[in-house]
């Protein structure tokens, strides 16, 4: 990496290339890295609205082109600044131009938003909710730990927050601390380096309430793994309380420990999945109440209906409408609103049939071919029952190709092992949890 300036000017280049001129011109024009930070890339842009895009449809590509530019960067943070070239000359250094979206307290790491009283609760998250309650209620009693699990952008880390505050506010001489796992992993590694293991060790085991978030970047990462085992120990036999949180359940996190997915299921483990459509109403109305916005009944069912994967593109989505709304001084048609989401909306994922086939063989750790054998075995039979339904229910594969895939088989037998997997979800609750987690994997 050279300078800031030419690390940015470059990913721009190769941004340009990639994206609509239209769009580049759009969203781009005022952008710029304010500094390099440990890895992290802070991009300076010009309003909250541009940051909130960014965040849903730019992010990944963005990430992708700096990291080509230069390994280091390890991710990107968006904040509302000032472009240098527009700033007066005696402008303080770059620094000191970062204007912060939100005041994190320092001392817990919490953001101070993330409150019980700001986060909607629905049948989609209603049991992780209630164990959050209970959490507070008798902290290092009830619950402990708890470990929240679900797709990105659902509200978990909200909720832990959330947990937090409340804990940090009923007892604020007690100690609170929020931390992801990889910054966990970063601290503990410089703290190897600088042989400050000691340190270390001291600070974590002071906190009364320790919440972790995105525990699967610890997945390979043994020595972090292994301090992690003991900094649990210690906090759990001094009745200290602890929370994590992933985007899977923790038996299904590749490369964790057994003795570690073992202290994690000693507590209580619920997930929060994504939100049926009455939620998604719910929601939509409830951030459009805090912002004394208002839109037409079957403007908001449309909406609902077309962003289903998660709260966070639900709220992006909202605040692209909201605004557009604003700019025009007029409120939005449902022709307005099928346009402004259809460019909002990112494509799925295109995925093989070969691919859904080898990534549920390999979930459930059986080789391959052995998928396309005429076996009745069980540890067999339950995945190619699985492949059958995923293919049909997510893929609408025809039923006699999904037969010729797998091995030549007639198409009555995928009829009846999809029949019987779409009956087996209502009752099996294990089932239903593998087949969510196959889903995430392929997406």
């Amino acid at each position: 990496m050279t300078t800031t300036r030419e690390l940015w000017e470059n990913a721009l280049t190769d941004l340009e290339l990639t994206l609509p001129k239209a769009a580049f011109s759009t969203w781009f024009r005022d952008t710029h890295v304010v500094r390099v930070d440990d890895g992290v890339v802070f991009v300076g842009v010009p309003s909250q609205f541009v940051r909130d895009w960014f965040m849903t449809k730019y992010h990944k590509l963005i990430l992708a082109s700096l990291r080509q530019l230069s390994p280091s960067v390890r991710s990107v943070e968006y904040i509302i600044s000032k472009h240098p070239s527009k700033a007066a000359e005696v402008a303080p250094p770059a620094r000191a131009n970062e204007l912060p979206l939100e005041t994190i307290h320092t001392q817990t790491n919490l953001n101070p938003r993330y409150t019980f009283d700001t986060f909607i609760v629905g049948p989609f998250n209603e049991l992780a909710y209630a164990a959050a309650q209970a959490v507070v209620k008798k902290p290092g009693i009830s619950y402990n730990p708890l470990f929240i699990y679900g797709e990105t952008g659902l509200g978990k880390t909200h909720l832990i927050q959330g947990i937090g505050n409340h804990f940090r506010a009923k007892a604020p001489e007690r100690k609170v601390f929020y931390i992801t796992s990889e910054k966990f992993y970063l601290e503990y590694v410089s703290a190897m380096q600088g042989g400050r293991i000691p340190a270390f060790k001291e600070k974590y085991r002071e906190y009364d309430l320790l919440i972790m978030d995105d525990i699967q970047f610890l997945s390979g990462k043994s020595g972090t793994q292994e301090e992690l085992f003991h900094l649990f120990n210690a906090l759990f036999d001094k009745n200290k309380q602890l929370i994590f949180s992933s985007d899977q359940h923790p038996n299904m996190i590749q490369k964790l420990v057994d003795r570690l997915k073992s202290r994690f299921n000693q507590g209580m483990i619920v997930s929060i999945t994504p939100p049926d459509h009455e939620s998604r109403v719910a929601i939509i109305r409830t951030k459009m109440a805090a912002r004394g916005a208002v839109l037409p009944d079957d403007v908001l069912d449309y909406i609902a209906s077309s962003v289903e994967r998660n709260v966070r593109e639900l709220e992006g989505a909202l605040n692209i409408l909201l605004l557009s709304s604003e700019m025009r001084q007029e409120p939005l048609t449902i022709a307005d609103v099928k346009v402004l989401l259809r460019a909002a909306n990112s494509p799925k994922k295109a995925v093989s049939i070969q691919e859904v086939i080898k990534t549920i063989a390999d979930f459930y750790g059986i080789e391959e071919p052995v998928i396309y054998e005429k076996t009745r075995r069980k540890e067999v039979v339950r995945p190619r029952q699985v492949i059958m339904f995923v293919l049909r229910e997510d893929f609408h594969i025809s039923f006699p190709t999904i037969g010729e895939k797998l091995g030549g088989r007639d198409h009555t037998t995928v009829i009846h092992s999809c029949d019987k997997m779409r009956e087996e979800i209502k009752t099996n609750a294990a089932l239903a949890q593998e087949i969510q987690q196959i889903r995430m994997m392929l997406k």
